[in-house]
């Protein structure tokens, strides 16, 4: 760009001076001619700078996930192949899945047979309030056999004493108010004792045979879960788009969860682009502000991004936590960049970026709009010489 503003300049003066002779070429138009466009370069610059910031150090980052199997066993497939795109969903290997079904099957014996077991306690429970009812009506029945018994005794006490009655009907009825007593006694102590297995509970009013019971089949159904989970496991899905590489993994190898190995990793195709830029560059850039980017992977390339944050951080932010005073040594370090994070728009394709490539990037504020005319021309002119190769070798 600034090439072409000195040709564009000096065909100016060419024909100012030169070829229409409206001004004469002396010593001081000379310094004029040639201070001029330095100073107006010098300022165009200086302001596109500001206004219109560019790195040459930006770079495609992909989100990597690294695939760790979640269950231990025996692989016995590997569909995907090395650097292979492959959809969310689809199947990146399988473990063998035996010895995790048998261990379901068993579990959900062991589930039906703590229902059984709830199933029985809550039967005694429902037995024992019966036997109690039972019971009840029997000590209530005795109560009121006992109490006609003792009237009849004070009637015949009154007869034999009038000499009206017999004293062998009086002794036969204090003999059966004797009997019915004993009797009371065991019904009150068979209500007493179904009471005593009643009134054995837990804080919410369950009894504790039947809260054991229940107690054991929801450990149970965990254990279950648990298996089904690991059974389920066994098979490891894509989490996204992407593609998988550094694939080490084939049938018939062994993939442990611990210790913790990755077997493969995956690149999603999700990815967005970071330029790192000095500290005073970013005064004037914001969320939102338009962008581009062009990568020495593909010359004559622009893609349009924008700003989607500033991090405004670096590790010379951070003090190390040390048992020793930091040392800041006999010479500041260099001042760290700043990361700008850059999204891709979505109309520039669904074309995936090489994830690592790096090129250079410019962000256009709200501010000074004709100079990203100059920053958008440098851009577009770098990227048509990225055809060029410099190589001697």
């Amino acid at each position: 760009m600034e090439l072409l503003l000195l040709l564009i300049y000096s065909a100016i003066v060419w024909l100012v001076f030169f070829k229409f002779k409206w001004l004469p070429w002396t010593f001081v138009s000379q310094v004029i001619v040639i201070t001029l466009p330095i100073i107006g370069i010098v300022a165009l610059l200086l302001l596109a700078n500001v206004y219109a910031p560019s790195s040459s150090d930006a770079r495609v980052m992909n989100y990597v996930v690294q695939v760790v199997p979640r269950v231990s066993g025996r692989v016995v497939e590997v569909p995907v192949q090395p650097n292979s795109a492959v959809k969310k969903g689809d199947v990146l290997f399988r473990i063998d899945p035996e010895s995790a079904r048998l261990e379901v099957d068993g579990l959900k014996a062991r589930v039906r047979e703590a229902d059984a077991k709830v199933a029985g306690a809550r039967a005694i429970e429902q037995q024992l309030s019966l036997e109690k009812k039972t019971a009840q009506g029997r000590r209530a029945s005795v109560a009121a056999r006992l109490n006609l018994a003792r009237r009849r005794v004070q009637q015949h006490k009154v007869l034999t004493a009038n000499g009206s009655g017999n004293k062998f009907d009086l002794q036969q009825v204090e003999s059966e108010v004797r009997n019915l007593e004993g009797e009371l006694a065991a019904a009150n102590a068979a209500v007493g004792q179904v009471d005593q297995k009643l009134g054995s509970r837990t804080e919410d009013g369950t009894l504790v045979d039947l809260a054991q019971a229940e107690a054991g089949r929801e450990q149970a159904r965990a254990t279950l879960a648990d298996a089904e989970w690991r059974l389920k496991e066994t098979v490891t899905y894509a989490p996204a788009d992407g593609t998988v590489v550094n694939l080490q993994l084939r049938a018939g190898s062994y993939a442990a969860a611990l210790p913790i190995s990755p077997v493969m990793s995956f690149v999603e195709d999700e990815q967005y682009v970071v330029a790192f830029f000095n500290q005073n560059e970013l005064h004037q850039v914001q969320p939102g502000d338009e962008a581009e980017v062009t990568l020495l992977t593909f010359p004559n390339r622009v893609i349009k991004c924008h700003v989607e944050s500033i991090v405004w951080a670096t590790g010379q932010g951070q003090t190390p936590i040390a048992g020793v005073i930091p040392e800041t040594g006999a010479e500041a370090p260099p001042p760290g960049r700043y990361a700008v994070t850059l999204k891709i728009e979505k109309e520039q394709g669904d074309k995936v970026l090489p994830a690592g490539a790096r090129g250079h990037a410019a962000i256009y504020t709200q501010s000074f709009h004709p100079v990203h005319i100059l920053r958008k021309v440098i851009l577009r002119v770098g990227t048509k010489l990225d055809w060029l190769i410099l190589k001697l070798h």
